[in-house]
């Protein structure tokens, strides 16, 4: 990005070549996208992102229903575990019981609850998610999970632009360099045979 505080100085210098001119409006260009185009395109991927999440989120909240299980008995299935990696330990996160709730449409289940909470006994109820014929569902998402979610996303796509951005940049630098290499080459091979000989006119 040198090359960009350089234009000017460039443009008036006779010294300047034909590839030092564009390689500083390449470099300007990369720096005016950087910070005009990669934040809109960050804050409209982030945006889209969750929109797609609310909808996502409407639809289980239709679809979806919290209703009361009532434990009938425990089981002797193993606690349902899971890894933290805070602590390099494994946590109970739930255990299997038998369960009773009554559907939305007036339907009555019993159906074994695998996630309930570890602390229950028979005869405590617990809350648990259904569709609407009153079978077990996962919890609808929640909109701070959404919203963290889309700000992910938005970093992620504003991240990958400045990305593409400078990539497309260096890679024209680069073609840049091999042409005043080949044309330094060229000029080389020209004076090169004669160079510094008595008579020759170097």
């Amino acid at each position: 990005m040198r090359a960009v505080v350089g234009l000017r100085r460039w443009r008036h210098n006779p010294l300047r070549r034909r590839t030092d001119l564009v390689e500083a409006w390449v470099a300007l260009g990369a720096l005016v996208l950087m910070f005009l185009a990669v934040p809109v395109i960050g804050w409209i991927s982030g945006t889209a992102t969750d929109d797609a999440f609310r909808r996502t989120i409407r639809a289980q909240h239709e679809d979806r229903h919290r209703a009361q299980a009532l434990v009938v008995r425990l089981t002797t299935a193993p606690a349902r575990v899971m890894y933290d990696p805070e602590t390099s330990a494994e946590r109970e996160t739930g255990r299997p019981v038998i369960a009773k709730w009554t559907a939305p449409d007036g339907s009555r289940h019993t159906e074994t609850v695998r996630a309930a909470p570890a602390t229950v006994r028979a005869g405590d109820t617990f809350p648990v998610w259904t569709d609407r014929a009153g079978h077990l569902a996962e919890r609808p998402t929640d909109l701070t999970t959404a919203r963290t979610h889309a700000v992910l996303a938005g970093i992620g796509a504003a991240t990958l632009a400045a990305g593409l951005v400078e990539a497309a940049r260096r890679l024209v630098v680069r073609n840049l360099y091999q042409r005043r290499y080949a044309r330094l080459d060229l000029a080389w091979a020209q004076a090169g045979p004669d160079w510094g000989r008595t008579g020759a006119g170097s």
